[in-house]
């Protein structure tokens, strides 16, 4: 049996996540590397997560089942894709660094409608 491969759930109602989820797919090493999917589709209790939770924030799921929400979930995202952004996901996890990715997490979550490739369904 083969173990369990980590799952970014993000929000598919809204075209900025949409657009930004297109980035990270670029930047996996390969799609078997780790699945991305609209919470909406995803079997949220599987995950042990509840829609509420996927509507505050991005939510990863580690293999081993660990879940990471908002800028923490995506530093392990980033961790685990290839090139520059693989060591820019451990940076992101640094304690003095983290808090300020949570700081322009909840920033852009909270304009993700203004911001480009974001719509009015993304402010729901």
């Amino acid at each position: 049996m083969t173990a369990p491969r980590p799952v970014l759930l993000f929000d598919g109602d809204c075209a900025f996540c949409t657009s930004a989820v297109g980035v990270v797919e670029r930047l996996r090493r390969s799609p078997g590397d780790f699945a991305v999917l609209p919470w909406q589709r995803a079997d949220l209790p599987a995950y042990g997560l509840t829609p509420e939770r996927c509507a505050e924030a991005l939510q990863w799921v580690g293999a081993d089942g660990q879940v990471s929400s908002a800028q923490d979930a995506v530093a392990r995202c980033l961790r685990s894709c290839r090139g520059w952004v693989r060591p820019a996901g451990t940076v992101l996890l640094a304690p003095g660094v983290n808090a300020l990715a949570g700081v322009a997490y909840r920033w852009v979550a909270a304009h993700r409608s203004r911001l480009p490739g974001g719509t009015p369904a993304c402010s729901l």
